[in-house]
């Protein structure tokens, strides 16, 4: 894989380092730039949630721990992210914090 340089990138796509750095914020308060490209298609997985903020959450695990998530997930028809969630769910269920 080429690495290419912040300068490149800028002369590649028009757009400055400031810029990607200051549409990210814009993104992390609900500001997006640009035109909408089509309308928002919601699928399966996770249900969109309204009136709360969301943050990503991740976690890095060895590759052979990845495949037998991916593993699980798929013997319950899940996707990987669907399974992980719903972990998480059950467990602060049982914990009583939700």
């Amino acid at each position: 894989m080429k690495v290419i340089s912040a300068e490149e990138i800028e002369e590649r796509f028009g757009v400055t380092a400031e810029q990607l750095e200051q549409w990210e914020e814009d993104a992390c308060k609900a500001i997006f730039h640009g035109e909408p490209s089509g309308p928002v298609v919601t699928g399966p997985g996770r249900p969109m949630m309204f009136g709360e903020e969301m943050r990503q959450v991740g976690f890095k695990e060895p590759l052979s721990r990845v495949a037998l998530i991916d593993a699980r997930a798929e013997q319950l028809g899940l996707r990987r992210s669907d399974y992980l969630r719903d972990l998480v769910e059950k467990d602060l269920a049982a914990s009583g914090l939700v």
